[in-house]
C-alpha cells in the first residue's frame, strides 16, 4: 500500500510538472504571438497586422464539399495575418497583397506555401489541406495563403483593370509572400525553414508551375494538381464540349438547347457501361475503374442502336456529338486547339463539379446555348488575351536551375476533370520530358500521377481522391525516396485502396492478394 501513495504521488509530482511546463509553453507561444503584432521587415509596408494565438482543437469543415475533410486536430499556433504595400488602384479601389500565414507551437522546420483557387481574392485558411484528412499545419509545418493582391468574389475579374494587380495576381504576389513569410519564420524561430514546399490545385496548381518556371530557387518541392496553366484555351475546351451537345439537346422554355438533357439518365448509364465493357478489365480486373484511361480504346460508335432510339443504345446524333466533344476542338486547317477529354467514369458525374456529359456548363458564367462555334476566331481571341499571355505556364519547360539544385515536382490530374483536360497536363509533362534530357533524366526529378474517376481536384463517383501528395514530395526530397507509387483511398467505397502511378505507367492487379488493396495491385 505504501509503494502504490508513493507512486501515486510520484506520478502527481510527473502531472504537476509537467502542467506546469505545457502551460509555460503556452504562455510563451500567446507571448512570443503577441510580440508578432510590432514586426518590422526592412524594406516591407506591412499594414492591418494582426497575430491571434489559437490553442488546439478540431479542425474546420471541408470547403469546398468534393475536397476529403480534415479528421486530425489541429495544434496549438499563431496566425498572423497582414496586407503588404496597401495603396489605390487606378480604378479607385484598395489593394494590397493579404497574406495569413500559421506558425505552430511546435514546428518541424518544415515551410509550406498553400496556392489558392479561382481568381483568388480573399485570404484561405493558412492550414495545407494535404487532400487525405490530415493538414500540413498538424504536422507541424508553418503554413501561408495569400489573396495575391486583391479582394473579390473568386471568379471576380475586375481587379484586372488596375495594372499591378493583375501582375500581382500573375506572379508577383505569390514570390513575394513566400520571401515575406520565410523572413518571418526566421523572426519568429529563431531559424530559417530546413526545407520549403509548394502545393496547390487548379490555380494554385498554376502558381506552384510559376514558381517553379519563375522563382526556381524558392521551394525545395513542389506539388501541381490539375493547374489552370492556359484559361484562356481551356475555356475554348469546354464551350466545344457544351456547343456539341448542345446540338442533340431539348430546347428549354425560352427556345434554347438546355445541354444538361442532352442525355438521358439512362443514356449516361450506357455510356458508362460500355467504357467499363470496353476498358474496366484491361487492368485485370473488374472493378468499375478505368485504370489506363490513355491506352483504353472506347468507340462510342458501338453503342448506336440498330433501329430507333430506345433505352441502352444513343441515337446516331447522339454518338457522333459524344465523338466529337470528347475529340476536342480543331481549327479550320485541322490542328488542335486544345486536347480533348478523356473518357472516364467520372464524365457523368453529378456531385460537386458536374462531369462533361452534364452538358452546356460554363466554369465561369452563363450556361453555354450555342450549337456552332467558330474556332478559329476563339483560338486567335485566346492567344490575343494579354491576360492570358501574362498568366500561361504552359510554354515555359525550361527548368534545369530547379531541378539542378535538387528540386522535386510532382502533377497530378483527375482522369475526369470537366474544366482542365487531363491531356493538357499529360502534353505540357511530355514536353517538359523532352526538354530537359529525356525520360530518365527527368523522372529522377519530376513525375506526374493522373487519377482515374477523379473529376476537378477532387470529387468523382467510383474515384479515390484521398492520397497524400505532400508526404510524397518531402520524402523525395529529404530522403530521396522517389515515388513509385502512391497509395489512394475511397471516399464512396470505404476499404477500397489503389496505388497511383507516374505516368505512363497504370495499376494492375497482379492475380492474388485483396482485391481491394493497394498492395495487391503494381504499376505497369
Amino acid at each position: 500500500m505504501r509503494f502504490q501513495a508513493c507512486l501515486l504521488a510520484a506520478v502527481a509530482v510527473l502531472v504537476s510538472a509537467f502542467s506546469r511546463v505545457t502551460s509555460a509553453q503556452a504562455v510563451s507561444g500567446e507571448s512570443a504571438c503577441a510580440a508578432l503584432r510590432q514586426i518590422h521587415v526592412p524594406g516591407v509596408v506591412l499594414s492591418d497586422v494582426e497575430a491571434q494565438w489559437l490553442r488546439a482543437g478540431s479542425p474546420p469543415a471541408a470547403e469546398p464539399p468534393w475536397v476529403p475533410p480534415l479528421t486530425v486536430p489541429l495544434p496549438a499556433y499563431c496566425r498572423l495575418s497582414a496586407t503588404i504595400d496597401p495603396r489605390t488602384g487606378a480604378d479607385g479601389k484598395s489593394y494590397g497583397i493579404g497574406f495569413a500565414l500559421a506558425l505552430p507551437a511546435e514546428w518541424n522546420g518544415r515551410f509550406l506555401f498553400q496556392g489558392g483557387g479561382g481568381l483568388n481574392g480573399s485570404v484561405a485558411p493558412p492550414l495545407g489541406r494535404t487532400g487525405h484528412g490530415e493538414s500540413a499545419l498538424s504536422r507541424g509545418f508553418a503554413v501561408v495563403t495569400t489573396d495575391t493582391g486583391h479582394r473579390g468574389e473568386v471568379f471576380d475579374a475586375s481587379f484586372m483593370a488596375d495594372q499591378q494587380a493583375s501582375l500581382d495576381f500573375a506572379y508577383q504576389a505569390v514570390g513575394r509572400v513566400a520571401s515575406l513569410a520565410k523572413q518571418i519564420l526566421s523572426l519568429h524561430y529563431g531559424k530559417p525553414p530546413l526545407h520549403s514546399y509548394f502545393m496547390g490545385c487548379s490555380t494554385g496548381g498554376r502558381e506552384g508551375m510559376l514558381m517553379a518556371q519563375r522563382h526556381p530557387t524558392y521551394f525545395d518541392g513542389i506539388v501541381v494538381g490539375a493547374p489552370a496553366m492556359r484559361t484562356s484555351f481551356s475555356g475554348i475546351g469546354d464551350e466545344w464540349v457544351a456547343t456539341m451537345l448542345n446540338r442533340v439537346a431539348p430546347l428549354d422554355a425560352s427556345g434554347q438547347p438546355d445541354g444538361s438533357r442532352a442525355f438521358s439518365s439512362a443514356d449516361r448509364k450506357a455510356v458508362i457501361d460500355g467504357l467499363l465493357a470496353a476498358c474496366d478489365v484491361a487492368d485485370g480486373l473488374q472493378d468499375g475503374i478505368v485504370a489506363d484511361p490513355i491506352g483504353c480504346r472506347f468507340d462510342p460508335g458501338s453503342l448506336r442502336c440498330a433501329g430507333p432510339k430506345a433505352e441502352g443504345c444513343l441515337s446516331g446524333a447522339q454518338v457522333e456529338a459524344l465523338e466529337k466533344a470528347f475529340a476536342g476542338p480543331k481549327d479550320s486547317k485541322g490542328r488542335q486547339v486544345y486536347p480533348g477529354f478523356l473518357f472516364d467514369t467520372g464524365i457523368t458525374a453529378t456531385q460537386g463539379i458536374p462531369g462533361l456529359l452534364a452538358g452546356s456548363m460554363n466554369p465561369v458564367g452563363r450556361p453555354f446555348t450555342a450549337t456552332d462555334m467558330n474556332v478559329d476566331e476563339r483560338a486567335a481571341r485566346a492567344a490575343a488575351d494579354p491576360q492570358m499571355q501574362l498568366t500561361s505556364t504552359w510554354g515555359w519547360t525550361n527548368l534545369n536551375t530547379f531541378s539542378g539544385r535538387g528540386g522535386k515536382l510532382i502533377f497530378y490530374h483527375g482522369v475526369s476533370d470537366p474544366w482542365f483536360s487531363a491531356l493538357d497536363t499529360v502534353d505540357y509533362y511530355e514536353r517538359l520530358t523532352r526538354a530537359n534530357g529525356g525520360a530518365s533524366a527527368v523522372t529522377a526529378w519530376s513525375r506526374l500521377f493522373l487519377v482515374p474517376g477523379m473529376g476537378h481536384c477532387g470529387g468523382g463517383p467510383a474515384t479515390l481522391d484521398s492520397f497524400d501528395m505532400l508526404g510524397a514530395v518531402v520524402d523525395w526530397v529529404e530522403r530521396q525516396a522517389a515515388p513509385q507509387a502512391i497509395r489512394a483511398t475511397s471516399r464512396t467505397r470505404p476499404g477500397r485502396s489503389r496505388p497511383l502511378c507516374p505516368y505512363p505507367s497504370h495499376a494492375h492487379y497482379m492475380g492474388t492478394g485483396d482485391v481491394e488493396d493497394a498492395a495487391s495491385f503494381a504499376c505497369r
